[in-house]
């Protein structure tokens, strides 16, 4: 909301009069995302907060009313809507899972992808005929998409069944925001573009009761010239290790059986805290003494990779052997372009450091072709650096533009067929190696935490082991939350198949 909006609003309660104040109806509020405020990297203190609540003017706000939210992209998007329904919740809105019988519909966004901005815009679209149907619904549009101003511009432009828009920085804004959208004719635009703050204590609706997503820094630094998430997410700032402990305590007090430490670059924890000598092994240890069962990270990022955190990952307990370590390229030069602050001979000397350490551990990676300038040649060395280091999996992208980054100022030069025929060929070698790490599991019995039915059939239960690996079986449903022990009888290219053989009891876990 702009300063203006502000000072109305608190006239409006200071000369408090018996008539009702039409003027609210008529505000415009708009304060839209700004590229030069986002890339801005200030030596500002990162401010902590830890003061939310609900203001009594907005108690009971979703009485009566349902929300829905539709999640895309990461797992900090994930996160970030747990908070939102957690804040929904303390308004008293109900959860539905039905689109057509909700009162308001949140959308909330990754910008990492064009195919993903692409998907969003399909949806917005989509929703205009509730819009039509239910005038009264409100339609929100939050996330790191929200954050760029080319969006912002284009559903401002294009999509007026859109009532409000408000980003990452601002998600505890949000009783305010649907107050403002509420009242206001106006589309409701608040996007912060700043380095970013803090904010403890927010309410939290967890997604499930098994598994959950602990964030443990924001933002990233690294401005990796394809990656618009520094602009989205802000600078980097790492909660304090006291709150990170409290929350994961927390969590095995309620009978959590795997957690996930979040952040964008999750490995550089604590290296922006001055006077904090505490990185992501000393918490990584801390954790292992809290009676969790399994305890897994992401995303890391190759330059922050350390030696103490190997060593804390060897030592295991519940730290799982699982390292997922996003390469992109194999080649200098790309990796030079794309800013990725490493070569070829310190990322395969990283992988030989933790393979000595954990000769057992399961690597998984992130590869982009088509880059901007790549040649056959230097995609030949993304494809022997693959089967140098021999991943158990990796996640492939054909490169796109991302408006607003280095890289999108580049000519785009390699053609659309070449850049599926490299996807093509890559995704070959992956599909290989994959199924090549699964069949080590034939005929063995492994540990699985079973997370529910398989997304393909409602009668066959399934979950991941330690090292990430899918296993699909027949159980009971009172297997699902718990960790069985399943013996494996056929295995696939990307999952498994196998036999339960018995719940374990949480001691022998």
């Amino acid at each position: 909301m702009n300063e203006e909006g502000r000072l109305q609003r608190s006239d409006a309660k200071v000369n408090a009069v018996p008539e009702k104040d039409y003027s609210k109806y008529f505000e415009h509020v708009y304060q839209g995302p700004n590229l030069k405020e986002a890339k801005r990297r200030g030596k500002e203190d990162v401010k902590y907060h830890n003061d939310f609540k609900i203001d009594e003017q907005y108690r009971g706000l979703g009485r009566g009313r349902k929300f829905f939210i539709r999640t895309y992209g990461c797992q900090m998007n994930e996160h970030d809507t747990e908070v939102m329904a957690g804040i929904f919740e303390a308004l008293e809105y109900e959860a539905t899972t039905d689109v057509n019988e909700a009162d308001v519909i949140l959308l909330n966004t990754c910008a990492i992808r064009e195919n993903a901005e692409n998907k969003v815009f399909g949806e917005i679209g989509n929703l205009k005929h509730i819009k039509q149907a239910k005038p009264d619904v409100l339609i929100g549009v939050c996330g790191c998409m929200s954050q760029e101003e080319s969006v912002v511009n284009k559903i401002l432009k294009s999509y007026q069944n859109v009532d409000m828009i408000f980003g990452t920085h601002n998600i505890h804004r949000l009783p305010a925001i649907l107050d403002e959208a509420y009242m206001s004719k106006a589309m409701v635009v608040e996007v912060w573009s700043k380095e970013g703050d803090v904010i403890e204590n927010l309410p939290k609706s967890r997604l499930g009761d098994t598994k959950a997503w602990v964030n443990i820094m924001y933002g990233c630094d690294k401005f990796c010239t394809y990656c618009i998430v520094p602009f989205t997410r802000g600078k980097e700032r790492s909660r304090m290790p006291e709150e990170i402990i409290a929350e994961v305590r927390d969590l095995a007090r309620r009978g959590y059986k795997e957690i996930c430490l979040l952040g964008q670059n999750v490995n550089a924890y604590g290296k922006d805290i001055e006077g904090l000598n505490y990185g992501l092994g000393d918490l990584l240890a801390d954790i292992q003494k809290i009676d969790i069962p399994r305890v897994r990270f992401t995303t890391s990022h190759p330059w922050d990779f350390d030696d103490r955190l190997i060593e804390v990952i060897a030592a295991g307990g519940n730290i799982v052997p699982h390292i997922h370590l996003p390469v992109q390229s194999g080649n200098n030069e790309v990796l030079k372009i794309m800013g990725r602050k490493y070569t070829r001979e310190i990322y395969l000397e990283l992988v030989g450091k933790i393979k000595r350490a954990m000769p057992d551990v399961a690597l998984t990676t992130d590869i982009i072709v088509g880059y901007p300038n790549e040649t056959e040649e230097q995609f030949q060395e993304t494809l022997s650096l693959y089967e140098a280091v021999q991943f158990d999996h990796a996640y492939t992208y054909l490169y796109s533009p991302r408006e607003g980054t280095p890289a999108a100022k580049m000519k785009d030069n390699v053609p659309m067929r070449e850049k599926k025929d490299r996807l093509q060929r890559l995704n070959k070698l992956v599909g290989d190696y994959t199924e090549r790490a699964l069949s080590k599991y034939l005929n063995e019995e492994v540990i699985v935490l079973c997370e529910g039915p398989s997304k393909k059939n409602d009668e066959i239960l399934a979950g991941y082991t330690e090292k990430n690996k899918l296993v699909n079986f027949k159980g009971p449903k009172e297997a699902i939350g718990q960790f069985v022990k399943v013996k494996v009888t056929e295995t696939k290219q990307y999952s498994m198949n196998g036999e339960m053989i018995e719940i374990i009891k949480p001691l022998e876990v």
